[in-house]
């Protein structure tokens, strides 16, 4: 049984269409929630966008920016080739129950160039994601607070919804949400995966069959080492390890980037005693793809 009516979503290029449609979706609270997104649309976005349409009922509004966002992409990585399938993107948005989506261009959403101030991902900028790719969370930081605010109604409920899947985004959105008072509820959705337990991916499209074979070892890892919790953190770790080193030797190897069992406050690893929540996060490249995976955890104290 579906959360919404049928809809007719309105694609919009620009702030001032999407200012414009206020009128049309007045309603007692204003609720509007929020769905950014850099398209090539899939399962995992669509439950973002359910998950949006249940939080703000049949009467709010949700909004799906389209974006592939040049300030969060590095030198030598993939924004060129970044899948672009705005068509196809709308009707995903529209049967998970979008009302609105927004698909800027990057002169709409950077009108003077390249931005001399940006949002400053501070240290937990600098670990693991941000270690591999200097510059992202700046560049994904800045971009979120600019359709935040382009996105907010004038006033009513803003919230916005993003994936467990990127963990450390999510923690850094957070973060910056509370730091620099945004007046947004930001809420995260677990991670969609599909029947092979890979999580779902606009890079997934990337794998050729033996690719995927390779990469199905991010979720076997995880699971090694969700499967010892009540070992401690060291147990936790080397459970995942050993998979993650059993998968370098297979054809195509898994190339690792980082294995880490982090705080989800901070993102620095946790000590070997630690006990509490926590995150074991992993990176690896198959082939010309680089994929992440995570999940969340709850560690037991060390054992004697």
């Amino acid at each position: 049984m579906t959360l919404h009516r049928e809809r007719r979503v309105r694609l919009v290029r620009t702030h001032g269409e999407l200012r414009g449609q206020g009128a049309d979706f007045a309603t007692p609270d204003n609720a509007r929630a929020v769905v950014m997104t850099m398209g090539a649309l899939h399962d995992g976005h669509a439950a973002l966008i359910r998950a949006a349409r249940k939080e703000v009922g049949e009467s709010g509004v949700v909004v799906v920016t389209v974006f592939v966002n040049p300030l969060q992409f590095g030198a030598n990585e993939d924004f060129g080739r970044y899948p672009r399938t705005l068509d196809a993107d709308v009707e995903v948005a529209r049967e998970a129950g979008a009302d609105i989506v927004f698909a800027p261009s990057v002169d709409e959403v950077y009108p003077n160039g390249e931005p001399q101030v940006r949002v400053s991902a501070g240290p937990m900028g600098g670990v693991l994601e941000g270690a591999s790719r200097p510059g992202h969370f700046d560049g994904m930081l800045t971009v979120v607070a600019k359709l935040m605010n382009l996105t907010a109604p004038d006033a009513g409920r803003h919230t916005a919804f993003f994936g467990e899947k990127d963990a450390q985004q999510l923690a850094l959105i957070r973060r910056m949400a509370a730091d620099l008072n945004l007046r947004v509820t930001v809420v995260g959705v677990p991670t969609v995966r599909e029947p092979d337990g890979l999580a779902l991916s606009s890079r997934n499209r990337y794998l050729s069959a033996s690719d995927r074979g390779t990469a199905l070892a991010l979720n076997r890892a995880l699971r090694a080492g969700a499967a010892v919790v009540s070992a401690g953190a060291r147990a936790v770790h080397d459970a995942a390890s050993a998979v993650v080193a059993e998968a370098a030797s297979a054809t195509p190897p898994l190339e690792l980037d980082y294995l880490a069992l982090v705080d989800p406050a901070t993102f620095t690893e946790v000590p070997e005693h630690y006990s509490g929540p926590a995150v074991l996060a992993v990176a690896a490249r198959v082939g010309t793809t680089r994929l992440i995976d995570n999940v969340p955890l709850v560690i037991a104290g060390a054992r004697s």
